[in-house]
Parts: C-alpha cells; sequence; structure tokens
C-alpha cells in the first residue's frame, strides 16, 4: 500500500494554490503547443488524505449529449473522481485522463461500472459538448464530460479547493488556461471527496493500487 497524506482542509486549500497549471496552445490537432508551468508540492506517492473532507460542488451543467447534468444528483451514491480541465491543454490534462483511462481499464468490470468519472471543462467558450464527447471517447466513452457557465465552473471548482481562471489569448494567437491539476475522489458512502491527487501522484501506478479501495468507500 502507498503511503498517503493527510492535511487539514486549510493545508488543502494552500496545496491547491501552489498546483496551478497554466497552459498555453493551440488546438493539438494542428499548430504549436506552449509550455506548461511546474506544479510543485505533493510528490509523494499516493493520494492525499482530508481530515475535512469536501461535499460535491453544486454544479448543474451541460453533458456531452446536450442535456444538463445535475452532478450532485447524477453522481449520488457513487464513487466518482472529478477533475477541472480542457481539451485543447497540451500536455497535463490528456495526460491525467490517459493515465485515470488505463487505471479504469484494470478494474473488474463490476468496479469499472461503479465508478464515475467526471471532467469538467474550464475552457467552456471552446469546449462545446460535441468536442468533449470527441475528446474524451479517446480515452474512454464512459468518461462524463460537463460544460456551461464560466462562472458556475469556478465556482464550483473553489468549493472544492481548486483554483480555475478564465482563458485568455496572448498577442501571438495562444490560449491560456490556468486551472488546478487535483484530481479528487468521492467516497460512495458520503458523497465527499477524502482523496486529492495531484498531478505528480496521480500515476497509472498509483491509481490502480487504491482505486478498488476508493470504489468500497474506505481510505487507500
Amino acid at each position: 500500500m502507498q503511503t498517503s497524506r493527510t492535511l487539514t482542509a486549510a493545508a488543502a486549500l494552500l496545496a491547491a494554490a501552489a498546483t496551478l497549471t497554466a497552459c498555453a496552445g493551440s488546438d493539438p490537432s494542428g499548430g504549436k503547443d506552449g509550455s506548461v508551468a511546474s506544479v510543485e508540492g505533493g510528490r509523494e506517492k499516493g493520494g492525499i488524505t482530508l481530515d475535512r473532507p469536501f461535499a460535491k460542488p453544486d454544479l448543474t451543467l451541460t453533458d456531452t449529449r446536450g442535456e444538463t447534468y445535475d452532478l450532485v444528483e447524477e453522481t449520488a451514491g457513487r464513487p466518482t473522481l472529478l477533475y477541472f480541465g480542457y481539451t485543447h491543454c497540451p500536455d497535463v490534462c490528456p495526460l491525467t485522463m490517459s493515465n485515470i483511462a488505463i487505471a479504469h481499464s484494470k478494474l473488474t468490470e463490476a468496479q469499472q461500472k461503479k465508478l464515475q468519472v467526471v471532467f469538467v471543462t474550464t475552457d467552456p467558450k471552446r469546449d462545446t459538448p460535441e468536442r468533449l464527447d470527441k475528446w474524451l471517447g479517446m480515452n474512454d466513452p464512459s468518461f462524463i464530460g460537463l460544460t456551461g457557465d464560466f462562472d458556475t465552473i469556478q465556482a464550483g471548482a473553489r468549493s472544492v479547493g481548486v483554483h480555475v481562471e478564465p482563458s485568455y489569448e496572448k498577442k501571438n494567437g495562444d490560449i491560456v488556461s490556468t486551472h488546478g491539476a487535483q484530481v479528487l475522489a468521492f467516497s460512495p458512502k458520503d458523497d465527499k471527496a477524502h482523496v486529492v491527487y495531484t498531478e505528480q501522484n496521480v500515476t497509472v501506478e498509483t491509481l490502480t493500487e487504491e482505486l478498488p479501495a476508493i470504489i468500497k468507500g474506505e481510505r487507500p
């Protein structure tokens, strides 16, 4: 079993502020990508256990089918991984979702059916339901993609200690989007996030080892 750290809620918010990823680049399907800022903190293996778990964000957004999706209602009683990012991200977001998808594929069929993976875009102007569906489908068609009003998304992210800023265009035409790189794991027992993964520890190895416990509502 990999070692998990325990953080107070205040420390978790400080860690979140230090775990910001600034992504600049054009569409990865064509065009150059910008650089990504380094992420500090959380380098230990294993998820970070919170002493004061986060409640699920009260988010009602639009899913990849163009239908209304109430995060709290739709994922109630289900183990859930929640990540805020965007599809034009040159490296951090696709790597994170790929690692989750690979770990997800290593679960038993019963475990896969229980686990809900939700990706909320931080760039809703460009991430339409259609684009989210295509992008997430390259990893795992079962993953849920959500888009909608940016202010609503930002407020939901902040409620779980994830910092998100509006995207903006640089003089050279690159789009910059800054967002926290945490993956929050919500327990099916109380619908709260007891474990947070940072960019450094959201690896295939870590997730493969710890997801079975999270799915059961246990702490890894």
